[in-house]
């Protein structure tokens, strides 16, 4: 049977300056190794839910994280084989 891995991600969601802002923090085993962010801001015209400002920060903060750790990849990538890399989404 094939050994499986488990990462965690943890998502802290707070407000700030008027905004909500998330960080969705990678645990790939007991310290965190990459941390994405995300902001979300009310438009003044917009009725106030914060369940759709929580969801736009945390995506943000996971797309930011997604797009980390992809370069951190491709680093990885560099290192062993001397070459440049480019990895696309």
């Amino acid at each position: 049977m094939t050994a499986t891995k488990t990462w965690h991600v943890d998502i802290f969601i707070g407000e700030r300056e008027g905004k909500t802002h998330a960080e969705a923090r990678l645990r790939p085993a007991d310290e965190v190794t990459l941390v994405g962010t995300g902001t979300a801001r009310l438009n003044p015209t917009d009725h106030d839910v914060p369940e759709i400002g929580d969801e736009l920060a945390t995506a943000r903060a996971l797309s930011d994280l997604a797009h980390r750790l992809l370069h951190a990849a491709a680093d990885d990538i560099e290192q062993i084989t001397h070459e440049n890399v480019h990895l696309s989404r």
